[in-house]
């Protein structure tokens, strides 16, 4: 078979890819049944599995591959998830070593038309001399195509093809090529070099992620922000160039295993990412980690709103908190008709509400007197006037009198 021709090949001489960008972390050495479990959960093949057992092998597009080194078949660099799919369909034993080897079991729908075997036996291929010819093509049909990958796989896709290049083709041009902003892939395929640097010091691999889902948009939006540079030790500018190979210095290793399972969790130490979504998670942590005492806080406890309130100033804690009781307060204000006066406990809650509003009044007018603001006259909506320290019963953050729950519990 000649390069650049269209021609049908048994499957059996087709071979996965180990270089499949969805394949996560390292799968050179994996075996067959480990890779397709891992392309089952990532690629949706039991939709495929369905699609195929009802209506055969629709042998439309040809999988594109290259000659196998040892001569013995072919790598399929376009078309794994197919693959996957009729060798499943194929082999009873492949799907008895899959639950045997490595615990993973995968139930095959029943082919009730035995007739559409036949088309299992042998697929269309397009052979190309090596994998640079089939970047373009692969990389616009699962990046902006019809057929998308997920980010992780984008990135990844990209990263292979500029090293693979050794640099010589900037990422600009490949972003043109897979029809893809430059800014996006440059700092997707700068996430995949942090990741690869982690994974070559032994301080996180991607595999030991907490949850199922790798959510690879929250390391790039965090590696794009001011504070996770600093933290990492990375210059500001860093992203204003094509990513370096190891990026993170050696001296900021420790700081780069905190960030990854902070944003990914880790499965081996039972630990949940304190990251929970993208909104407002990311940013939180980012002011969190340029907080000394909210880093501390997060390193304490792993619990990311207790640290970000921690970097929150006094002040400003101090405001919001005296607005949502006003809130709370004329809300309860406004449901008073459906109290009855039969329940003891709700009249001791109240009582407790007033008591540390009084306490909060008194030490806010005390140091409102001691300010020298204390001689101010004021008027109130209903045109009376109060003088002295009374002017600081009308607190100019939340404008409620603390007073008025003393004559809300006599009213009721």
């Amino acid at each position: 078979m000649q390069p650049e021709t269209t021609t049908k090949v048994p499957t059996e001489q087709l071979r996965l890819d180990r270089l499949n960008p969805r394949l996560l972390g390292e799968s050179k050495n994996e075996s067959d049944e480990a890779i397709i479990a891992r392309l089952y959960r990532a690629a949706e093949l039991d939709e495929l599995l369905q699609s195929i057992t009802a209506n055969g092998y629709l042998d439309i597009e040809p999988l594109i591959v290259i000659h196998h080194p040892d001569g013995s078949g072919y790598i399929v660099l376009e078309g794994n998830r197919r693959l996957a799919a009729l060798r499943l369909l194929r082999e009873p034993g492949l799907v008895r070593r899959l639950e045997e080897s490595i615990g993973f079991k995968i139930r095959i729908p029943l082919i009730e038309n035995e007739s559409l075997k036949d088309t299992f036996k042998a697929v269309s291929v397009y052979l190309v001399d090596n994998r640079e010819e089939a970047r373009s093509f692969i990389g616009f049909k699962h990046i902006n195509g019809p057929k998308k990958w997920d980010a992780y796989a984008k990135a990844r896709y990209a990263a292979e093809w500029y090293r693979a290049n050794n640099k010589h083709q900037g990422l600009a041009d490949i972003a043109r090529s897979i029809g893809d902003k430059h800014d996006t892939v440059k700092r997707m395929v700068h996430a995949v070099y942090v990741l690869d640097q982690a994974r070559e010091n032994d301080l996180f691999y991607i595999e030991d992620r907490y949850h199922i889902r790798l959510n690879f948009s929250h390391l790039y939006t965090a590696l794009s922000r001011s504070q996770y540079m600093k933290y990492l030790g990375l210059e500001v500018i860093w992203r204003s160039y094509d990513p370096p190979s190891n990026p993170v210095p050696r001296d900021k290793h420790t700081e780069l295993k905190k960030v990854l399972v902070w944003i990914y969790g880790s499965k081996k130490d039972d630990l949940p990412p304190v990251v929970k979504k993208q909104k407002p998670d990311i940013k939180h942590l980012g002011e969190v980690i340029d907080h000394d005492q909210g880093l501390r806080v997060l390193e304490v406890t792993r619990n990311l709103d207790r640290a970000h309130a921690s970097t929150e100033p006094i002040q400003t804690k101090l405001t919001a908190s005296l607005i949502r009781a006003r809130d709370h307060i004329l809300e309860a204000s406004g449901s008073l008709r459906a109290y009855d006066g039969q329940d003891q406990s709700l009249l001791n809650i109240a009582e407790d509400v007033k008591e540390t509003a009084d306490s909060v009044y008194s030490s806010m007018a005390k140091k409102y007197n001691e300010a020298g603001v204390s001689t101010k006259r004021r008027a109130h909506p209903s045109g009376a006037v109060e003088s002295g320290s009374r002017e600081a019963s009308r607190c100019s953050v939340c404008c409620i009198q603390p007073s008025s729950s003393a004559a809300v519990g006599a009213s009721s």
